[in-house]
């Protein structure tokens, strides 16, 4: 029941996603069947990478192109404002550093471009925060630099980004240390200047 959860949430996230979209760890291509026909071309970057021939068979069925660099997020290797969405599903807990790899997201976002993004983290529950914390190291070791305890939201405003929606739930079939979810969508924030 859970991975058809999962699979639900990835589908609704990406049913907006149009022209011009990157997509933050694509690992092994789990996102790919659920990008709508409205994406031109998709760009992906990944520091590692994972069964080749898995996102290639993926990426093979759709009817865009997709091209996939390895790298880190901190550092993305594409132009200011080059893309109509950013996508990151379950990839902000492993990034060393988030708050910079977001304001990479912000940089090469379009200016009406939306970030997307399906997490887990930090709980509003404190019993289950202080839990998160307690096991967050051995959590990033077993879970391959996975963080239980990173508060989404405040590290997407950190980096410039402004929220324009976001809906926190517990994912059901799946425990609370690691199911606390964020999900949302936050835009480049517009800052006003004044002329003296």
């Amino acid at each position: 029941m859970a991975g058809e959860k999962f699979l639900r949430l990835r589908k609704e996230l990406l049913a907006s996603t149009h022209g011009e979209v990157l997509e933050l760890g694509i690992g092994t291509g789990l996102n790919l069947p659920h990008y709508p026909e409205t994406v031109t071309e998709l760009h992906a970057v990944d520091p590692a990478q994972l069964l080749p021939k898995t996102v290639a068979a993926r990426s093979g069925r759709l009817a865009f192109p997709v091209h996939i660099q390895r790298g880190p997020a901190e550092a993305l290797p594409h132009g200011d404002q080059s893309f109509d969405n950013v996508v990151s599903t379950w990839t902000l807990c492993t990034i060393p550093d988030p708050v910079l790899a977001l304001k990479e997201v912000r940089r090469v976002l379009k200016p009406e471009g939306t970030f997307l993004f399906l997490e887990h983290g930090r709980s509003n529950d404190q019993k289950i925060a202080i839990w998160q914390d307690r096991l967050n190291p051995i959590q990033n070791v077993i879970g391959c630099g996975c963080n239980l305890n990173r508060q989404i939201d405040r590290l997407i405003t950190q980096s410039g980004l402004e929220i324009v929606h976001l809906d926190r739930f517990s994912m059901q079939g799946v425990p609370r240390l690691a199911g606390e979810m964020y999900r949302g969508t936050a835009t480049k924030t517009i800052r006003l200047t004044t002329g003296r």
